[in-house]
């Protein structure tokens, strides 16, 4: 049985949409980078209260990308029949329901900001620079849910491109107004945390205009208009939450765990918070083409199956060895970049520093079990239409294994940071397992289309 396959074709789809999707992500991950590098040399409070106000946007993160895959899970299908008209419906959805987190995490953020904050840290000057981060960055909440399903829409049509160029330009314009804002450059006063924050609002603002312009003027796949954007249609609204749901639950639930996660993390003090979060950013740079791999294999394992292609085994098979080799080489990268990203940084103390080395030489290992089993599970099996699996999984190894043993480690054990830090992260490489037998027993191919009228 050949793990290669030798259909050039597949190769050319997969690289093109992985690498766009790949640095999609790494710039935008590179946009919260650079907020966390500037505020690490501007002092150590308003790197972590930043740091954890990002926590909420992490959250709010989760659970929209569950909202954009549900758009792609359905869409990626009727894109393989060729058909667009339901594409237009479900992004409806989509867009509505991404509005509406945006919208409910706004209020939450304006309501309640210092005492969502106190429960990750009660340290008082770090709480001070997170609420005046966050009274800021709330505004960002809506406009940027409405941009992540934007770009999943294209996405699930095979348009990629648009992401890359979307987050390259608001990379540029966070990176200069960062420089600006915080420091105190050119015609702008210095205003340290609070000018992240306004240089993050900016630079979220720029995206959602360049992705609105691209899908009413530019795109033509989709031809998606404003008035379909908010259109109703019940048969495709319904089948958009059946599908789309377990996703968002997942992606809600796992967003509460790393918000658990952090909780665990804070009350271990400055020092260890700081190494997280320079571990965190590093892993999310790093792994970005692990992630893409994922994302791309969703959309072309929705694709094969809306076009019945008697080959979708044939191309499972290689992508389980592409996501092999990209952890390998993801891995491998942690661990040769671990001190010049540490030296970047500027971390203030030598704990912190020591923790840092502890915490990437984890990640350069659990990383090799993220890049096969995330895009396993979140790409080949969600993207075949079995979501519902990928949810319960999560369940049992976050709730039931990681934060259960990571409670115990850190309050009733008292084990050093760097266990507690693995235990965190060992799911990573129990879910292989589950992985390697779910997706080769290929039980979660669903056609998800409606007939055609």
């Amino acid at each position: 049985m050949r793990i290669f396959t030798r259909d050039g074709s597949f190769y050319k789809t997969y690289f093109r949409l992985m690498l766009f999707i790949a640095f999609q992500n790494l710039l935008t991950f590179s946009v919260s980078l650079v907020d966390n590098v500037m505020l690490s040399r501007y002092g150590g409070a308003a790197f972590n209260g930043a740091a954890l106000a990002n926590q909420i946007q992490f959250l709010l993160q989760m659970v929209v990308n569950g909202a954009g895959e549900g758009v792609i899970v359905l869409s990626a299908q009727y894109w393989g029949e060729r058909r667009t008209d339901p594409i237009k419906r479900v992004a409806s959805a989509g867009l509505t329901t991404a509005l509406t987190f945006g919208v409910t995490f706004f209020v939450l953020a304006s309501v309640l900001p210092r005492e969502i904050l106190s429960l990750l840290n009660k340290d008082k000057d770090i709480l001070d620079a997170g609420c005046e981060y966050l009274s800021i960055i709330r505004f960002t909440y809506p406009i940027w849910c409405l941009t992540m399903v934007l770009l999943a829409s294209q996405r699930s049509v095979e348009n990629a491109r648009l992401g890359f160029f979307v987050m390259l330009i608001s990379m540029v314009v966070n990176i200069f107004f960062n420089y600006c804002m915080i420091y105190g450059h050119w015609i702008f006063e210095e205003m340290g945390v609070r000018g992240a924050a306004y240089a993050t609002l900016i630079a979220r603002g720029f995206e959602f205009v360049t992705a609105l312009v691209f899908t009413l003027f530019i795109d033509k796949k989709l031809k998606l208009r404003l008035k379909s954007m908010f259109s109703f249609d019940r048969v495709l609204w319904r089948d958009y939450f059946k599908y789309a749901t377990p996703i968002m639950l997942g992606g809600a639930s796992w967003g509460m765990a790393m918000f658990i996660q952090t909780s665990i993390i804070g009350h271990m003090g400055g020092d260890v918070i700081s190494a997280n979060t320079l571990a965190i950013n590093v892993f999310n740079v790093v792994s970005v083409f692990a992630y893409g791999g994922g994302n791309a294999s969703g959309v072309i394992t929705g694709k094969l199956i809306g076009e019945n292609n008697p080959r979708l085994k044939e191309y499972v098979r290689t992508m389980q060895a592409l996501f092999v080799l990209t952890g390998l080489i993801t891995g491998a990268t942690i661990f040769a970049l671990r001190m010049p990203v540490i030296r970047l940084f500027r971390l203030e103390t030598g704990a912190a520093i020591g923790f840092a080395k502890q915490f990437l030489l984890v990640l350069s290992v659990t990383s090799v079990g993220t890049a096969y089993q995330a895009p396993c599970l979140t790409g080949i099996v969600r993207g075949g239409g079995l979501t519902k699996f990928v949810f319960y999984n999560d369940l049992i190894f976050q709730w039931g294994i990681v934060l259960l043993f990571s409670l115990l480690a850190a309050y009733v054990w008292h084990l050093p940071p760097v266990w507690v830090f693995f235990i965190l992260k060992s799911d990573q490489l129990l879910k292989c397992a589950v992985a390697a037998v779910e997706v080769n027993r290929f039980t979660w191919i669903r056609k998800l289309t409606q007939a055609q009228a």
